[in-house]
């Protein structure tokens, strides 16, 4: 067993379970966020707590002009400051996560979404991987450099638990662009499930909805309709074609891995109102992925082209073009120098703690730490638990590899702060 373990692995697993009891679904975090905020002053953490003012984020590029949905005034990002020796001399280094978590379909669960459940070292909750042991991990991994194992440090480690992730960041979008602390942040390690591993490259997205009319007719004469089906298809492969296309001009090695290293996704498909009717309306959603290097506005004009090309090709879409226009939260991309020196921190914690050595990567995903490298904090995404298992029934992590992350975390941030 490590010294992390040890010292902390049985304070870590009933927080860990009791973090995964809050449903913090549907913009619910509030009663847990009071809930860590106590937690972080018991454990000799300086507590700071914030919410994201409104106007701020409508004006940012990943968030719709008008947020009142988001209810940002009722979700409070909580965090813990630690210093250790002189701080105003050294670093400080941020260690984020989010406690908010995708709603969870019970029917397709084993167990109850919200009742932690072990399987030996499994344990299987809403959360379990994205991201409540990730960052309650971070909270620990601080707690053992102050306990000791931080002698001859200077500077600050802060941990973050913040709010709305899911729709596009607002705690950590808020934290980026008014710094709700009285000093300055240096680097940031935030603690998505990355299998371990650190990923210094995610992509963003567009989101965008098509609304296409046909002409209802019976079912019984439906040539004298004009089914909107046809007309969908010919746009998807359109956009399957653009999909391949733009994942051949995708230079970044780190995105040789994949099989689709840009990925478009129609998530959402509504079509017609009766069986026996030709259907005439069509709204279907598709999440379009934006490259490190690319912006949202780029990608979304080469859709938008796209789809002109194919409305100029149909007479009845020529006459009726389709709408096609932004919905919900966008991502911008981002990238991390893997030269960064928080990235070699995590690097060479891990061949501290015995992990596999492994070069950075990249994700397809999008994180929050694009919000502090586009505030000039540099950001590497480095937590136990497979992406795999994220928004997926019956979520589970491998305990052992959370208890690896605080350990690996730990000895990142003192590499970090000591150099």
């Amino acid at each position: 067993m490590s010294d992390f373990a040890a010292a902390y692995g049985a304070d870590l697993r009933e927080f860990v379970e009791r973090l995964l009891r809050f449903d913090t679904t549907d913009f619910e975090e509030a009663p847990a966020q009071e809930w860590v905020e106590s937690q972080l002053a018991e454990l000799g953490f300086e507590t700071y707590r914030w919410t994201a003012d409104p106007a701020q984020l409508a004006a940012h590029p990943s968030f719709p002009d008008d947020v009142s949905d988001l209810r940002v005034g009722e979700r409070p990002s909580v965090a813990g400051v630690l210093e250790f020796g002189d701080p105003d001399v050294g670093r400080t280094i941020v260690l984020n996560g989010h406690t908010d978590v995708v709603p969870a379909d019970e029917e397709t669960w084993t167990s109850d979404p919200f009742e932690p459940t072990w399987d030996g070292d499994d344990l299987t909750a809403r959360g379990a991987v994205d991201m409540k042991s990730g960052v309650a991990a971070c909270a620990f991994a601080a707690r053992y450099l102050a306990d000791g194992h931080g002698a001859d440090l200077d500077g600050r480690a802060v941990v973050e638990f913040v709010t709305g992730e899911e729709e596009g960041g607002v705690g950590a979008a808020a934290a980026a662009l008014s710094n709700p602390y009285p000093f300055e942040r240096d680097a940031a390690i935030v603690a998505e499930p990355t299998d371990l591993t650190p990923v210094v490259a995610c992509e963003g997205t567009v989101m965008k909805r098509l609304h296409i009319v046909g002409r209802s007719a019976h079912a019984a004469t439906r040539w004298e309709g004009e089914s909107v089906l046809p007309h969908f298809e010919t746009v998807r492969r359109a956009f399957e074609e653009l999909e391949a296309e733009r994942a051949g001009r995708v230079e970044n090695p780190l995105y040789e891995e994949f099989p689709i290293a840009v990925p478009v996704n129609c998530g959402i498909v509504h079509a017609g109102s009766w069986a026996s009717s030709v259907p005439a309306t069509l709204t279907a959603e598709f999440r379009i992925g934006v490259a490190p290097g690319e912006t949202v506005d780029e990608v979304e004009a080469e859709f938008e082209q796209r789809l002109a090309e194919v409305v100029a090709e149909s007479e009845w879409l020529s006459a009726h073009p389709p709408g096609f226009e932004r919905f919900s939260i966008q991502f911008e991309p981002s990238e991390v120098d893997p030269d960064e020196p928080v990235v070699r921190a995590v690097q060479a914690a891990m061949r501290t703690t015995g992990l596999p050595d492994a070069e950075p990567r990249a994700e397809t995903y999008g994180a929050d730490a694009r919000h502090y490298i586009h505030a000039g904090i540099p950001a590497v995404v480095f937590g136990p638990g497979r992406i795999e298992q994220a928004h997926f029934p019956d979520e589970t992590v491998h305990w052992p590899d959370v208890l690896a992350a605080g350990e690996t975390i730990a000895e990142a941030a003192r590499t970090y702060l000591s150099s």
